[in-house]
């Protein structure tokens, strides 16, 4: 899929946004509408290498499931993801957020997301609407987002690790 961008204005600081974005723990929140069931991949939801797998709503997607991880940090202006989606996870997947400075107290976020499709089969079933699809998603995803954040209402489930809790770590005796 060609890259695509879609950006807002938030009206919080960048270093709070920025806070919000890095537990991907919390992109539940907000993106549910499109990406269901998230799955945590680690424990610790929180920093680089933190993911999570999710099932898509994408048309015509007949394998849905894709998982996304933090793999570059840059405080408090860039998070990227990379992750794989698609049959056999075939469909690499970037996602950028790029968060400036606009104005006091505020913050322009920028997502860019773009995918890597492996077959021709990939690349008809992206043409014939899932880029549509995933722009639109992504524009509901930043309006959502800003609620949540300026207005503190709209939050989805916040994804969770299985089993509930889990104790704090303790050192192990040899």
């Amino acid at each position: 899929m060609h890259p695509f961008t879609v950006e807002t204005t938030i009206a919080r600081p960048r270093e709070e946004v920025y806070e919000y974005l890095l537990d991907i723990a919390g992109h539940a929140e907000f993106t549910d509408h499109f990406l269901q069931e998230w799955r945590m991949t680690r424990e610790d939801t929180y920093g680089l290498g933190a993911g999570g797998r999710y099932r898509q709503r994408l048309p015509f997607a007949r394998f849905p499931w894709g998982d996304a991880t933090i793999v570059q940090v840059d405080a408090p202006q860039l998070i990227v993801l990379q992750g794989r989606s698609g049959k056999f996870n075939r469909i690499r997947t970037l996602t950028v957020f790029d968060l400036r400075e606009a104005g006091a107290g505020a913050t322009r976020l920028e997502v860019g997301y773009e995918t890597d499709p492996r077959y021709p089969s990939d690349r008809f079933l992206e043409h014939l609407g899932q880029r549509g699809a995933m722009r639109r998603n992504w524009n509901k995803a930043l309006r959502r987002l800003r609620r949540i954040l300026e207005e503190d209402r709209d939050r989805g489930a916040r994804a969770t690790i299985a089993g509930g809790p889990r104790k704090p770590a303790t050192g192990l005796r040899s």
